[in-house]
């Protein structure tokens, strides 16, 4: 299966006229509407970092929908990436909390292949986790081998991008995010012509957080038009976004944490209060039983810009019509759970295993217990951890069919299943969340040691997405819209497989699976 990928960047390639040294092509200095930036122009690459999509959200601007970016004369200096939006966090896990960001964050950052004498297709990638910056991300594995181009997003997190309250009339209040995404989707239809990019071939591709962001944009009116394809990875577009009524309860938590509830004026309360004290409203999950939609800041479905649930929408025909690629991890959940269980210092036992499947399942506990005894599984943490993948409802495999058999355009399913080796506790933690990501990316942060990945995957990925993002398709042996079959990716085999049967879907599928 892998020789395809060769052969088909070959002819890509080919097809391609290399400009010479010196042409349009390879200038380091691009003009937008705003004004004028200046790259890096590297042997193989331009790269423009910290391009402005929008104006800074702060002041007036903060807790609003996006504004264009005042033009500037003059040559902008596009070399260095751009503050990251605001967050706090723990890295490595256990290390004391840290601010880092700052409001002044819608950036984007452009990756060109050179030598391209036409134009090429343009992929927009949304990074995960409701923290961190599409700077950290170094696309050039996917630039060099695919002949594409990838821009990399910015876009605010936590409170400052999903705060909804009555006090907030932005139709964007509680989707910010959503918003800052879809200014940046214009802003490469609108500019990406003059890096060399094809603004009528735009895939919008997202991982984890990011991946829902797809799922969020597939559904919301505002973003119509704005993509050709989509890239979903490790977040089911089935699985349930917050409700307005539960938004605006958590916005009444926060509100009043900041200590502007009793606030003559609300809205200008919250814009005086300083970012790091919003940053600092509580921002992951920290239950291993959490559904996606209980995560503290969300995408926000019965709003202007997001009217139904991705899946709802799916079902009456609504999402946009667009092909999709749509997945995840073998092992989704394993990771997770290890760190929230603390499995370094803790063992799950098998008393503990099922007293969470009776908090998970009520009723239904006894018929769960059956399915997936303990003592089935090495340990009682693998147990929990396969049941978690398997039904999916934070992310993982059975929520993803429901809406792959709705969206009404092709969806190629598939499931990355390359074994990690590592292990949390007493947890092998196989092909988990998030283990697909590297072999796309190099990262951008300092200290982060390079990765000795498989080749033959790293191509067999890079060559499947991007054969997508030019064609929309992703090369041979994978067709879409089987029900339950996902194409199974690792270094020992690319494959179709019932991954339906294998998670033991239909099971779930006749419980009442929490969305």
């Amino acid at each position: 299966m892998k020789l395809w990928i060769s052969g088909l960047l070959a002819a890509v390639l080919a097809a391609t006229p290399v400009a010479a040294s010196g042409a349009r092509g390879d200038h380091a200095v691009v003009r937008t509407a705003a004004g004028a930036v200046r790259g890096l122009v590297t042997a193989d690459h331009r790269i423009f970092h910290g391009i402005p999509y929008a104006a800074a959200p702060v002041g007036a601007l903060r807790l609003r929908a996006p504004r264009p970016h005042p033009p500037w004369s003059g040559v902008r200096d596009a070399v260095k990436p751009a503050p990251i939006c605001p967050q706090t966090y723990a890295y490595p896990p256990g290390a004391p909390v840290r601010y880092d960001g700052s409001e002044d964050c819608l950036y984007l950052n452009v990756h060109v292949p050179r030598g391209a004498g036409r134009p090429l297709p343009v992929m927009v990638f949304l990074h995960g986790g409701n923290s961190g910056a599409g700077s950290h991300y170094d696309p050039r594995p996917v630039t060099r081998a695919g002949n594409v181009i990838v821009v990399t997003v910015n876009y605010r997190l936590g409170a400052l991008g999903f705060l909804l309250h009555e006090a907030l009339p932005d139709p964007y209040a509680g989707n910010l995010a959503l918003a800052d995404q879809q200014a940046a989707l214009r802003w490469v239809r609108a500019e990406i012509a003059a890096f060399g990019g094809d603004a009528g071939n735009v895939t919008l591709w997202g991982e984890s957080f990011g991946g829902f962001g797809v799922c969020a944009n597939l559904a919301s009116p505002s973003a119509r038009g704005l993509f050709d394809k989509g890239v979903v990875q490790s977040a089911s577009c089935g699985n349930h976004v917050v409700t307005r009524a539960e938004a605006v309860r958590r916005g009444h938590r926060a509100v009043a944490a900041l200590g502007c509830d009793r606030a003559p004026d609300i809205a200008a309360c919250l814009r005086a209060v300083p970012a790091e004290r919003i940053a600092a409203l509580p921002n992951t999950t920290t239950h291993q039983r959490d559904i996606a939609a209980a995560m503290p800041w969300f995408y926000t479905a019965g709003t202007p810009a997001l009217p139904r649930q991705p899946l709802h929408a799916a079902r009456t025909g609504l999402t946009h019509r667009v092909p999709l690629i749509h997945g995840g991890t073998r092992d989704e959940m394993r990771g997770v759970l290890a760190r929230l269980l603390n499995l370094e210092q803790n063992t799950l036992t098998a008393d503990r295993y099922r007293s969470i499947v009776h908090e998970l399942y009520g009723r239904d506990a006894a018929t769960v217990l059956n399915r997936y005894p303990a003592a089935r599984y090495a340990t009682p943490s693998l147990a929990l951890a396969t049941l978690q993948t398997d039904e999916g409802r934070t992310m993982g495999t059975c929520s993803q069919w429901p809406f792959n058999t709705a969206h009404r355009e092709p969806v190629y399913a598939y499931e990355f299943a390359e074994d990690s080796g590592d292990t949390l506790g007493d947890l092998p933690l196989g092909a988990s969340h998030g283990d697909d990501v590297r072999y796309f990316f190099d990262s951008y942060l300092p200290g982060v040691p390079a990765e000795d990945l498989d080749p033959g995957l790293t191509a067999e990925l890079i060559g499947r997405w991007t054969a997508f993002a030019h064609t929309g398709r992703p090369g041979p042996g994978w067709a879409p819209d089987q029900p339950g079959t996902a194409l199974s990716l690792s270094s020992a085999e690319v494959r179709p497989v019932d991954v339906y049967r294998e998670h033991q879907c239909r099971f779930w599928r006749g419980l009442p699976v929490a969305t």
